[in-house]
């Protein structure tokens, strides 16, 4: 089984979660590949790159089955969409459900010399840690894509800590459970999922499970 970490804004191939991740499935579970794509680019990009991945690992007998999306925050995000367009599997954690909205604080926040440049697409709002020059134009792509259903609900789990302090917690989990999927609404916490090193044999269990169709 493959398990695509798709990793948050302002992390990279790199991110804690996704190396932890890989280490444990190395040392408990070397059947899974763990892989980790840098996707500092245009939403575009990553969307273009992630098909393409997917398209490279998952067998053709049993697409959509044996490679697991993983996204966190953002990554939550296109786990879902992807996994909308795919077919695949989708463990998210604090998933942003809103990007169009919630990016906005970049562009508020965004200080330009030129005031009649502050609309056009080009304008570089933010830039992450990983180089991604976050645009209009991005925050016009994530309108355009909306999160509004979930294709296949009965694959996707959503792992939310209530103690989210950038995300609203309560919208998300209220988002995914209207649509079916599974939700496990945790106490405390906050937006990075500190605990994730502890909770990974859960993380493994629920991944196992959701392949096999054995969640209810």
């Amino acid at each position: 089984m493959n398990i695509i970490y798709i990793h948050g804004l302002d992390s990279d191939a790199n991110s804690i979660k996704g190396s932890l991740l890989e280490e444990y499935c190395r040392q408990y579970d070397p059947d899974i590949k763990v892989l980790r794509p840098d996707l500092n680019k245009t939403p575009n990009q990553v969307f273009d790159q992630m098909l393409s991945l997917i398209d490279s690992v998952a067998s053709k007998d049993t697409y959509g089955q044996d490679t697991v999306l993983v996204g966190s925050s953002l990554g939550g995000y296109f786990a879902t969409l992807l996994s909308n367009h795919t077919g695949c599997p989708a463990l998210l954690l604090n998933p942003s459900i809103q990007p169009h909205q919630t990016l906005q604080r970049f562009k508020h926040s965004a200080e330009t010399k030129d005031e009649s440049a502050k609309n056009e697409a080009s304008e570089v709002l933010y830039t992450t840690s990983g180089g991604w020059r976050i645009t209009n134009a991005d925050l016009e792509w994530f309108a355009c894509h909306q999160l509004s259903s979930l294709n296949y609900p009965k694959k996707v789990v959503a792992l939310i800590k209530e103690g989210d302090e950038l995300l609203n917690s309560s919208l998300s989990a209220n988002f995914y459970r209207e649509q079916g999927a599974t939700v496990d609404m945790q106490k405390g916490g906050d937006h990075r999922f500190s605990d994730f090193k502890t909770q990974l044999p859960k993380v493994i269990e629920v991944i196992q499970q959701v392949v096999k169709g054995r969640l209810v």
